[in-house]
């Protein structure tokens, strides 16, 4: 459970609040274990908020996050058929519980692959030194969440992840600050590329439909670093499509998200439970798109305290949003915000 209040000011100039927000920013129910034998797994996840139902933007309730099975042939090498994460970027595969800010960044919101039906594959190569190597893939509808019957055009996902330095505690690679402050230098890189054949949406599994299917393809490049309590994880993502623009019989356009988009965190455990964390994002569009979708940039300071790890903890976060670029179609100006937010977790 994630109860929220929020505020954005007028412009960055005046600083009167434009909007306040209250609410029940998540509320979720995740089931897990096995049944008949350990090496068949299942993980589900349903939401409850009108933002896990996808009602702030969309038209119909999707309670369904991840319904999905696994079958682990080796302790190294499993597979799952279902509705989950696909092997994108880490900050979007860091659970929303693991968050050391109240939300994701704006690169995130441009650029994630989000979650899909289909086959998923992971693997982890035999070493007998320190370095772990990873390979991660996944065949999917490419419609995102609980899609509806589509074409033929599936999306096809692989990443690959190195961590030189052996493995992070309690799986640290996938959990935001170094709560554990780990004792020696922990570093894992990650790099994923999607391919979405005849997408429907402008931002692969996201965003609005487009009038017509486009192919889009993406590359992420990412890593996690963390030592004696200070961390910094780093994010790159480039989206590309042959023909963005989409047009339909009154002339109405809609467009892929295509450019790039940048997030880094850095932050340092200032005693046992309490963060202070710095994050830098930006997303850049392509030049044709100027007009259709604008370049934001954003800076947020945020400050934790963990009162059982991540599962029970108090977050405030004070930013500031400015846009590079002024938009011919849209009205964005720069603006601060701030958010409060108690985690409460079982």
């Amino acid at each position: 459970m994630q109860n929220r209040f929020g505020f954005r000011t007028e412009s960055g100039e005046d600083l009167s609040i434009e909007q306040t927000d209250f609410r029940v920013r998540r509320l979720r129910l995740r089931l897990d274990g096995y049944v008949l034998n350990p090496r068949i797994q299942y993980y589900i996840q349903l939401g409850f908020s009108k933002s896990d139902l996808d009602l702030d933007g969309g038209d119909f309730a999707q309670p369904i996050r991840d319904a999905i099975v696994y079958y682990h042939f080796t302790k190294n090498f499993y597979v799952g058929f279902g509705q989950s994460k696909l092997p994108g970027n880490r900050e979007r595969v860091v659970s929303s519980g693991n968050l050391q800010f109240s939300d994701r960044s704006i690169a995130n919101a441009v650029f994630t692959l989000d979650r899909d039906f289909g086959f998923f594959g992971y693997y982890t190569l035999p070493t007998k030194g320190k370095a772990i190597y990873q390979l991660k893939g996944a065949i999917n509808t490419g419609e995102g969440r609980n899609p509806s019957p589509g074409d033929n055009g599936l999306s096809y996902t692989g990443r690959f992840e190195f961590l030189p330095l052996g493995n992070f505690k309690n799986n640290g690679d996938y959990s935001e600050g170094d709560l554990e402050k780990e004792e020696s230098p922990k570093l894992s890189f990650g790099l994923s590329y999607n391919w979405n054949e005849g997408a429907m949406r402008s931002r692969g599994q996201l965003g609005a439909y487009l009038y017509e299917k486009r192919d889009q393809e993406i590359l992420i490049a990412d890593f996690m670093f963390k030592y004696l309590g200070w961390a910094a994880m780093g994010e790159f993502f480039q989206r590309d499509s042959p023909n963005p623009f989409t047009q339909n019989d009154f002339g109405a356009t809609r467009v892929v998200w295509v450019g790039k988009g940048y997030n880094f965190h850095l932050s340092r455990m200032l005693g046992r439970k309490s963060e202070l964390a710095l994050r830098y994002a930006a997303v850049l569009p392509k030049k044709e798109l100027l007009g259709y979708e604008n370049r934001m940039d954003e800076s947020v300071i945020g400050y934790s305290r963990y009162l059982n790890g991540h599962r029970i903890k108090i977050q405030g976060n004070l930013g500031y949003s400015w846009a590079n670029e002024k938009p011919l179609l849209r009205n964005t100006e720069n603006f601060w915000f701030g958010i409060f937010q108690v985690e409460f977790g079982i």
